[in-house]
């Protein structure tokens, strides 16, 4: 579609994300030494809506970061109530913990609002120690679900350089003279899945985004994010990841005009029956029906 429904931020959105991963870990799971995350019962993929946002943050501090209006509240290296902080600094107030007056934690969450993308976009509870309120951000994200059950592999790996000095020397016996060479390379492991087709869901409520001070060039620069934030995440340890499809429901009514789930329920990903395993996007078919859409409801295709 050529117009700009999709960045229309006085419209509700609900969208499709899907993306692929090959050889690679998308998501470890520190609870099952870093192995990919995934459903015990099925053995579906899965991708936290953390991870997701992660990478969409990483994104736009890269993109527009050295832009006032496009800072980044969570980041490493950050302390929050600094960021906090920054708010009363640039409001001439001071803060006083629990005991602030709520007219100033009103002004501190709406400079917030105003600086930091992901506060406008995603929310935030800022109200620890330096209070700044909280934000329930317009864009919300799920987990992403693979297609199909993934196989994890927890794969050894050396390297020919060890870590310490002293485990190069060489042993010499007390009772025979006889030496032992010191160790040469040293183990690790990788943790990956051969492929995985993921799908995630996402919502847009542009009443939020009003209190928030979500508008159009977010929007666009969310959309933009989700197909190009792999591109800019690249390392050995995740693969090759690729952005597949991103299909975008927009409504006419900012409440809605049919309910997300039936929406969702017109993209179809089947496995292809010729692929005993998939292996590649090719293996799967990716369906949409737009036809007869509901009234007031309009698809965009960024990716497909």
């Amino acid at each position: 579609m050529t117009n700009q429904t999709h960045t229309d931020p006085t419209r509700r959105h609900d969208f499709v994300l899907l993306f692929d991963v090959t050889d690679g870990n998308p998501n470890g799971d520190p609870d099952a030494g870093n192995l990919p995350r995934t459903d015990p019962e099925t053995m579906q993929g899965l991708v936290t809506d953390v991870c997701l946002k992660r990478k969409v943050r990483d994104y736009v501090d890269v993109m527009r970061g050295d832009e006032e209006r496009n800072k980044i509240y969570v980041q490493s290296g950050t302390a929050l109530n600094a960021q906090h902080q920054r708010a009363y600094t640039a409001l001439g107030l001071k803060s006083t913990g629990a005991k602030q007056v709520m007219s100033d934690v009103a002004a501190a969450r709406d400079w917030m609002c105003q600086n930091f993308y992901d506060v406008r976009m995603s929310g935030a509870v800022m109200t620890t120690g330096v209070n700044a309120g909280q934000v329930r951000g317009p864009m919300q994200l799920t987990f992403a679900r693979s297609i199909d059950a993934v196989v994890p592999l927890d794969i050894a790996i050396t390297r020919i350089t060890v870590t310490r000095e002293e485990d190069m020397k060489v042993i010499v016996s007390e009772s025979d003279g006889s030496g032992r060479e010191g160790k040469q390379t040293e183990m690790g492991r990788k943790a990956i899945i051969p492929y995985g087709l993921y799908r995630a869901h996402g919502f847009f409520n542009p009443h939020f985004a009003q209190r928030s001070g979500a508008n159009k060039d977010d929007l666009a620069l969310f959309w933009q994010a989700l197909q190009q934030m792999w591109d800019n995440d690249r390392s050995a340890a995740r693969g090759m990841i690729a952005c597949r499809g991103l299909y975008i429901f927009s409504h006419e009514s900012h409440l809605g005009n049919a309910p997300a789930d039936k929406l969702f329920e017109r993209l179809t990903v089947e496995r292809q029956v010729r692929s005993e395993v998939a292996r590649n996007y090719r293996d799967y078919i990716v369906d949409i029906d737009d036809h007869d859409l509901p009234a007031g409801v309009a698809l965009t295709r960024l990716v497909s």
